[in-house]
């Protein structure tokens, strides 16, 4: 497959034919970062380890040149990093049995360029190739930058497929900004319980990021733990681990929604569920819903 970027590369770890390899993906993680498939979509990993009619695939944005570096890493040269992390991402694709992985190589900052066409038409490659049932990529309201710029490229490249062609389901995840705060009707819980030693053998791979002072496999299954612990106040722990998502669907079925209008009616929500336990505990009325009296 040819991408935009001559440095771009596609790591096959069984090494089946291309198309072959692509075209038996169910599920696929789109990600900014090399570690954040392995962070945000171990549910894809899940769903597809050992199981002969499922596949995971993976896409990793960005290049990896401005990562954090510390200890043995410190002195490396961001060409260095960038050589270093994308090793460690095949080698987690390797571990995880990936069909493939896709390495784009854009830097952040075209990333984060709304003008930036190239990096939609490579996803659109992508995407045309392995037709996911099931795509995973960062959620509209993460704090990283680049995380947020990454979900809106893949919502741009899914919508420009045809309708056939597109996603089932599409799962905007946590990475830097945690989604407990949806409200209840509002959070995807995604099972991630199982096969905690290939959690942690995957994201053990980034060893540059553990070293350089980033502990993100012991903070990533201590998330899914607190998860699925403060998942239910008056029920016992049905979930050992679990990942919340926020569903993007909607915005790949029906190109007429605005992104960032979607992204703020799950904060509209939380912030009536907020306003009404508060107004119910003082004893006030609980607020009017806007969106009822407009129908």
């Amino acid at each position: 497959m040819k991408f935009h970027q001559d440095t771009a590369s596609v790591f096959i770890p069984d090494g089946r034919p291309a198309a072959e390899a692509f075209g038996r993906i169910t599920h696929l993680g789109i990600g900014a970062h090399q570690d954040d498939i392995e962070i945000m979509a171990f549910h894809g990993v899940l769903q597809c380890y050992h199981r002969a009619k499922r596949c995971f695939g993976a896409v990793t944005c960005t290049d990896g040149r401005g990562s954090p570096r510390a200890g043995k890493y410190a002195t490396l040269s961001d060409e260095e990093m960038r050589q270093l992390r994308r090793k460690e991402q095949d080698q987690a694709a390797a571990v995880g049995e990936y069909g493939f992985v896709a390495q784009l190589d854009y830097p952040s900052s075209r990333v984060k360029d709304p003008r930036e066409a190239m990096l939609i038409e490579d996803l659109e490659a992508v995407l045309l190739a392995s037709r996911p049932r099931v795509v995973y990529t960062h959620n509209l309201a993460d704090r990283h930058e680049t995380h947020a710029a990454v979900a809106m490229r893949a919502i741009q490249a899914i919508r420009r497929l045809p309708a056939d062609r597109r996603p089932k389901t599409v799962y905007g995840c946590e990475v830097w900004r945690d989604l407990d705060w949806l409200t209840d009707a509002d959070k995807v819980a995604l099972d991630v319980g199982r096969r905690m030693s290939l959690a942690k053998k995957l994201i053990d791979v980034y060893d540059s990021q553990i070293e350089g002072g980033k502990n993100y496999r012991q903070a990533s299954l201590a998330r899914w733990l607190v998860n699925a612990t403060y998942y239910q106040s008056h029920e016992t722990d049905v979930f050992k681990r679990l990942c919340y998502a926020m569903d993007l669907t909607p915005l790949v079925r029906d190109d007429s929604l605005d992104s960032g209008a979607y992204v703020l009616e799950f904060l509209r929500r939380f912030r009536q569920d907020v306003e009404s336990k508060l107004k119910k505990f003082s004893g006030q009325p609980p607020p009017a819903d806007p969106e009822s009296q407009s129908h």
